[in-house]
């Protein structure tokens, strides 16, 4: 393998033993010859990787022959030893790899043991010297650069360990640039539509404003040229994950996010970072609560940088990151652009502050039998606090603290969790929203028959990873009962408006819509909306501006007949479980008026949301009779908050009220439901033949037992033969 070109390259640094870099390459090709890797290619290409990424990341000679020399201790058994690289390479170099050489010979008596001691080994050669975790980063770097080669099963359990132990070391380390290109990776083999549809927006918003960071870069020179400021500059647009984990974690739309384009400016002093801070600031206007101060109140991993938002052309705003060169080399490689080994500075008093906490992580290496002391430090100074659990074969499932075996069965697989139908942890049957706690081993129970995820599972899960295969199944499986919401959300917000509009307008109103998110069609659009992928809150000022263009602002207003729907608030949505799901759009039927408390049944419209009434209603009766609607009535109950009147609705209810028909009685009836501080919404008055009369009145309340108080109330007019509940 020629690698004349990466000699040459290390010859032009100052402080490389190029001769001994060469040595150590013709060694690793020598023990790994005839060795392939998965993608058929010499296996030596994945050392001479490693060795270039070292390379940029600025390590010494000794890491660099490290690099090439990581494998060959596990791979070469037969060939090579330690002691034979101690005599070859020297003492140095023999610690570094004996560091990064995997324990595969180590008999542990639990899963847990293993991955605990593992971890533990691997902070223990970090502490003892730092370059063993750089070059193990640099290892798995290419190992996912190169993962299109592997197996699906083993594409996702690489990727979900980079993404759960490898990007979160990377960041805590302060390298952002192999921390991002992990989460990147890691995401496109964890969800492959969602990292394509990231790109696919990507491509499209940059496209469509290809010339705007020129433009914006030019502008800001000019401004940092009128201060005599010396300052490079470049732009970039933000990274794949970045973009996924604010859509998806945060429920964001892609026009929402504001710090899609970033400018960074590298100085040459801190002065000159808030000089150039006040410049950028006099020519563009900044989005208050978007500045951040990092050089005054540097992140944890060292991180220093000023951070501010401001609205470019168009009204498109982008983010600026301002710092010096020292600041810029240690925002890309962190603790490693502190490594002072080519200089022979090997004692480095900052550094050493810098990693104190894994010198604190391993405070508990006195006590090697007690893991979980070792873990549960280790956990909440480096993984935000996970939880390590176990699959009944014994794999490590990650999953964030606090999460239930919901958050586990999505974590195996989609199908797995859309299957799922109870669980089992450490063989013992458990409710499906049971928080997990590290160690244990759950099994997961599935149904061939189950019709996938109730819509309460949104509120139990703590994952995004299962809460967004929860709100995928429904944008996909659910998408008829998705699209009648959808339409049913549109048409109530576009009635806000309060101008009369016809269907074929509202048709273009939604299409034009549609057209401006780049959904294909207006059923999409209304499938994201029914799903939950898209709020129509959020979209109100787009729906309101297609509004005002398309409906003439002299339309008449369309008569108010239905200004009794307008008492409704969000909360009737949460008022009633419709098929075990909670929050459909329902509306209560007139033709009943049920009431919390009654026994109900519900009804799919076509178009208006699902259709509740009382189970002994007439219409409920026939149409569970009449076989083309069936399949149309579904089962529906109160949630308890309707039952417990914590929900912010009143109800309708009618009353028969058999009177004598005296002059007074309309009075005396209105005067005693209003001392009762009862809302009448209607009276009719039908008389009799025999002096007598019967009123139709609808009232206001909040459940069952306030009507049966303000039946037995009414009984007690001397003019009042009868009261019971009635329909329209």
């Amino acid at each position: 393998m020629d690698i004349s070109g990466f000699l040459e390259k290390i010859s032009r640094i100052d402080g490389y033993d190029v001769a001994k870099i060469k040595k150590a390459y013709e060694y690793a090709e020598q023990m790994h010859e005839g060795q392939v890797r998965k993608s058929g290619e010499p296996y030596i290409i994945h050392p001479i990787a490693v060795a270039e990424i070292v390379v940029e990341l600025q390590l010494d000679t000794a890491s660099v022959c490290a690099a090439f020399l990581h494998d060959t201790i596990e791979d070469c058994s037969e060939k090579t030893s330690l002691a034979v690289l101690r005599k070859e390479f020297g003492q140095e170099i023999a610690d570094i790899v004996d560091g990064l050489t995997k324990l595969v010979h180590i008999p542990f008596e639990t899963k847990e043991d293993e991955s605990i001691e593992n971890l533990r080994k691997m902070f223990l050669a970090m502490s003892k010297d730092i370059r063993v975790i750089f070059i193990k980063l640099a290892d798995r770097l290419h190992n996912m650069r190169t993962l299109e080669y592997r197996s699906e099963q083993k594409q996702r359990s690489i990727a979900l360990e980079t993404m759960h132990v490898y990007a979160p070391l990377a960041h805590r380390l302060g390298m952002q640039r192999i921390k991002n290109e992990f989460e990147n990776l890691a995401l496109k083999y964890l969800d492959p539509i969602g990292y394509e549809e990231v790109v696919l927006d990507t491509e499209r918003r940059y496209g469509e404003q290809a010339d705007f960071l020129k433009a914006a870069q030019e502008r800001i020179c000019r401004l940092l040229d009128e201060y005599n400021i010396k300052y490079t500059i470049d732009g970039r647009v933000k990274s794949i994950y970045s973009i996924y984990r604010k859509m998806y974690n945060q429920n964001k739309s892609f026009d929402e996010i504001y710090d899609f384009y970033a400018i960074r400016v590298i100085v040459d002093t801190e002065l000159a970072c808030y000089a150039s801070l006040g410049a950028i600031h006099e020519g563009f206007n900044s989005i208050p609560g978007r500045f951040k101060d990092y050089i005054s109140t540097p992140k944890p991993n060292m991180y220093r940088s000023l951070h501010t938002t401001v609205i470019g052309r168009d009204g498109v705003p982008f983010e600026v990151q301002i710092r010096t060169k020292e600041m810029h080399l240690i925002a890309e490689y962190g603790v490693a652009a502190h490594w002072k080994y080519k200089s022979g500075e090997q004692g480095n008093d900052s550094l050493d502050k810098k990693l104190q906490w894994v010198r604190t992580l391993l405070e508990t290496e006195k006590d090697p039998d007690d893991p979980e002391e070792f873990l549960r430090p280790l956990k909440i100074d480096l993984f935000d606090d996970e939880t390590f659990v176990f699959t009944p074969k014994g794999d490590v499932v990650s999953l964030p603290n606090g999460s239930n075996c919901i958050d586990f069965a999505y974590a195996i697989h989609s199908a797995v969790g859309n299957k799922m139908v109870g669980a089992k942890v450490n063989g013992n049957i458990v409710p499906i929203d049971y928080v997990l706690q590290t160690g244990q081993i759950v099994e997961v129970l599935t149904s061939a028959s189950s019709k996938g995820p109730s819509r309460d599972w949104l509120k139990l899960v703590r994952s995004s990873e299962a809460r967004n295969k929860i709100r995928q199944f429904f944008k996909k499986e659910m998408r008829a009962e998705n699209i009648i919401i959808g339409k049913y959300e549109i048409e109530r917000e576009l009635k806000r408006y309060g101008r009369h509009f016809t269907e074929a307008q509202k048709n273009e109103i939604v299409k034009n819509i549609s057209q401006r998110l780049s959904l294909p069609s207006a059923d999409d659009l209304y499938n994201n909306i029914g799903y939950g992928g898209m709020s129509v809150s959020k979209m109100a000022a787009k729906l309101k501006d297609e509004f005002d263009r398309v409906v003439s602002p002299n339309t008449v207003e369309e008569p108010k007949v239905e200004k009794k729907y307008e008492r409704r608030t969000d909360d009737i949505n949460q008022s009633v479980i419709v098929d075990s799901v909670s929050g459909c759009q329902v509306k209560f039927a007139k033709c009943c008026n049920p009431l919390p408390g009654d026994s109900i049944i519900g009804f799919i419209t076509r178009g208006f949301g699902v259709s509740i009434h009382k189970y002994d209603c007439p219409n409920a009766t026939k149409g569970l009779k009449n076989p083309s609607e069936k399949d149309r009535w579904v089962v529906a109950s109160w949630t308890r908050k309707a039952l417990d009147k914590a929900i912010n609705v009143d109800f309708e209810a009618t009353l028969n009220i058999h009177v004598d028909f005296t002059p007074t009685v309309l009075a005396d009836i209105t005067v005693a439901l209003s001392e009762m501080k009862i809302r009448v919404t209607s009276i009719i008055m039908k008389e009799q033949t025999d002096g007598e009369a019967i009123m139709l009145t609808t009232v206001r309340c909040n459940g069952i037992e306030q009507l049966k108080m303000i039946i037995n109330n009414l009984k007690r007019l001397k003019s009042i033969k009868e009261v019971k509940r009635g329909y329209v």
